[in-house]
């Protein structure tokens, strides 16, 4: 997996730093999941990652704004993160070392949130859609499962990423 992108225009490399976090819970015998209780860290920043957000502006992307609830605690979570460490730094550092955060998800479900973002940060979405079950191809361990299962979701009427445009 790449680390970075290219800046075509200035040839810098852009970090690119990753997250993990689960809300959901398998539901047996199905692709599908439920909302689970709490949100849990599957993988984090190292300590020494904390440092590179100092003074950028941060894109936290997810795939599917749906409870809310994950978006919420990685804003939350990582500004956290950046305050104690912008607390180390001397007074007159602190304000050129705060991060700006925003939000790009690929899907907004049209639901009421179970979480607030803040007012600060922006939020940008690719798509708007209904708050339908989303199975996205790279969440699959087999794509000839995944493919049956987007067939019969699709003839029931409900909404396939795999095949849709």
């Amino acid at each position: 997996m790449r680390t970075f992108l290219k800046d075509a225009a200035s040839k810098r490399n852009i970090p690119i730093h990753a997250i993990g976090l689960s809300l959901y819970e398998t539901l047996p015998g199905t692709t599908a999941e439920q909302i689970g209780s709490q949100v849990v860290r599957t993988q984090w920043l190292g300590a020494e990652s904390k440092n590179i957000l100092l003074g950028r502006r941060a894109l936290i992307i997810d795939e599917v704004d749906d409870s809310r609830k994950t978006l919420h605690y990685a804003v939350s979570e990582l500004q956290k993160d950046v305050d104690e460490e912008v607390a180390k730094l001397p007074e007159s550092e602190r304000e050129a070392a705060r991060t700006k955060f925003a939000v790009f998800v690929v899907h907004n479900k049209l639901k009421e949130k179970l979480a607030n973002l803040p007012a600060d940060v922006p939020y940008y979405t690719g798509a708007e859609v209904e708050d339908l079950w989303l199975d996205y191809p790279w969440e699959s361990s087999d794509i000839d499962e995944h493919d049956r299962l987007a067939a019969e979701e699709k003839a029931k009427g409900k909404q396939d990423l795999a095949t849709k445009h």
